[in-house]
């Protein structure tokens, strides 16, 4: 029976010593993130990049991290996904008329920037291989895009071309030269 007693008090201590205890990210093996900061503020240098570190690490999307940016959407296309997103070149944005494009990194059109943001991804993985002619895909912002495949070539509503595709840890950017634009309701 003393032995019983001795174990109890034994298990007690450790219990009570485990749970005074924190973890750090670093034991846990994970990189931290400030307090408040959403996940596009997890500093990672060993993993694959996401969408959006991509985007920011390419010399031809500056326009585009800058409207992710705009419409305060860096966060949510850091998260574990996965998505496909069609990325307009900063000279695919330049064939947009200039007023056009600086009425829409405005803040009070944050809503309409985000449509047409939103318009460029879908949830889920969508290699070239896969694409279909006339597939449709419903993207984020509910609208669907079509894509036609000939000769191996791939187009997004018949007026982006798809230039490259680079796979990500949450899914895949397809560098596309147009920027798509949602249908009217």
């Amino acid at each position: 029976m003393k032995h019983l007693l001795y174990f109890t008090i034994f298990i007690t201590m450790i219990i009570g010593y485990a749970c005074t205890q924190t973890a750090t990210p670093e034991a846990a093996g994970s990189a931290a993130a400030p307090a408040g900061a959403g996940q596009s503020a997890v500093q990672d240098d060993v993993s694959q990049p996401n969408v959006v570190q991509i985007a920011i690490g390419s010399k031809d999307h500056t326009t585009l991290v800058a409207a992710v940016k705009a419409a305060s959407l860096v966060d949510a296309l850091s998260n574990a996904g996965p998505f496909t997103v069609f990325a307009p070149t900063d000279e695919a944005f330049g064939k947009l008329p200039k007023e056009t494009l600086d009425n829409l990194m405005k803040p009070e059109n944050k809503a309409a920037l985000s449509n047409i943001l939103e318009y460029h991804t879908f949830v889920g993985v969508v290699k070239t291989e896969q694409m279909r002619d006339g597939q449709k895909l419903n993207q984020v912002n509910l609208k669907n895009i079509t894509l036609s495949v000939k000769d191996g070539k791939v187009m997004v509503n018949g007026t982006a071309n798809i230039l490259a595709s680079v796979p990500a840890s949450n899914g895949i950017v397809h560098v596309i030269d147009a920027v798509l634009l949602p249908p009217e309701k």
